[in-house]
């Protein structure tokens, strides 16, 4: 079976206060996205990659390439207006049947057994994102303050999260809506159930100079 992922690399790195978009950050010996990539290439070496970039930073990231000496090989998609219309953008590049990923190109840490975990169970289910449990406590704004709610009865979210190819191409034939804020939502938006795997708590998005410290020590 024909296998994807749609990594979206589109940060500008505004949280981490930094001109330089927070994919490409150094961690460790090579940029953040770099990490990202070769976990996918650990886990399937027949994998095909599709980075998601905006158009101007796609020369600078051929140049880090060169300069790292970077051979995964993977094909570059146009980044959007949104996640939304990079994914989309990245899906047009999906040209047989089989499953796609779409993960967090900031995402460095997920492990190789979550992603073969997500794909195995996309098989059959179509549908797969990891998540975890939320281990503090909760609680929910109302008109008249705040009131704590269980925390047994949520989840995180984290990526990859795997579909039918089929599906997820007809789920993004759907206007935009703000709501979409992951493929998830997307797919859900069609009413389609989304089954929920075992994530890992290693797998943190890098989005801020804390997490960056983290991912650092994780390496």
């Amino acid at each position: 079976m024909k296998k994807y992922v749609i990594i979206v690399a589109g940060g500008k790195g505004l949280r981490m206060g930094s001109d330089l978009p927070k994919q490409f950050l150094p961690m460790g010996d090579k940029p953040v996205l770099m990490h990202t990539l070769e976990v996918f290439r650990k886990y399937d070496e027949t994998l095909q990659i599709i980075v998601v970039l905006p158009q101007e930073q796609q020369d600078f990231w051929k140049q880090l390439c060169q300069k790292h000496s970077f051979v995964v090989e993977h094909t570059l998609a146009d980044g959007g207006e949104t996640r939304f219309h990079s994914v989309k953008n990245g899906l047009a590049l999906v040209q047989e049947p089989g499953l796609v990923g779409v993960h967090d190109g900031v995402r460095p840490f997920v492990s190789v057994e979550v992603i073969r975990r997500c794909y195995d169970l996309a098989k059959v289910q179509k549908a797969v994102i990891p998540v975890v449990d939320v281990v503090e406590t909760l609680r929910h704004l109302t008109d008249a303050g705040s009131e704590t709610v269980s925390r047994n009865d949520y989840k995180l979210v984290q990526t990859p999260q795997v579909f039918d190819v089929e599906l997820l191409k007809q789920a993004y034939t759907q206007e935009f809506t703000p709501f979409f804020t992951d493929d998830a939502s997307v797919v859900e938006a069609m009413g389609i159930p989304v089954y929920l795997a075992e994530g890992n708590r290693e797998n943190i998005k890098i989005t801020t100079p804390f997490d960056l410290k983290v991912g650092s020590a994780l390496l």
